[in-house]
């Protein structure tokens, strides 16, 4: 009885710890203006800066917000990975590679910074991102699922190693 409860203990708490993982990692970043207050850009407007003298970039997707428009000119001098980085995105949708790099949370708060509005998505674009998170959520749910069978599993092997311990 005293190692099934035992076995029950590491299983909450292995799943807690799941959850609360989960629970951070999907965390949206929240904007430090309203969207009522910014402009709206089209791909034309945005595509017109792709210089030193006036870098724009769209960063954001549907599980942060959406997507933004940054005028990112006057950081590129200080961006960690320089500014070729940027300028070879510039003028176009940089989330995917934005999201790739993993940037912290200090250079999230960083890149509000810069806002300048919201991206005016097409239908065409509405409909390849509403795509795009369907993949993704089918996907992030196989992955969740085996992630807690994998935890189950590490807390049985605990508590039947400390039973014939």
């Amino acid at each position: 009885m005293h190692y099934t409860v035992q076995l029950l203990f590491y299983l909450h708490a292995s799943l807690s710890l799941f959850v609360l993982f989960c629970q951070t990692a999907t965390t949206v970043q929240k904007y430090s203006m309203s969207d009522k207050e910014l402009k709206e850009y089209t791909s034309e407007d945005v595509s017109k800066h792709t210089t030193t003298d006036s870098c724009w970039l769209i960063i954001g997707n549907s599980s942060n917000g959406g997507p933004k428009v940054y005028d990112v000119t006057k950081y590129l001098d200080d961006h960690p990975g320089g500014a070729e980085v940027m300028l070879d995105v510039a003028g176009q949708n940089a989330d995917e590679f934005f999201e790739d790099i993993g940037h912290s949370k200090e250079a999230r708060n960083e890149l509000a910074k810069y806002l300048i509005g919201n991206y005016k998505l097409t239908e065409e674009e509405m409909a390849k991102m509403k795509a795009d998170a369907e993949k993704k959520a089918a996907q992030g749910g196989s992955s969740s699922m085996m992630l807690i069978v994998l935890v189950a599993l590490v807390a049985i092997y605990i508590a039947y190693s400390q039973m014939n311990s």
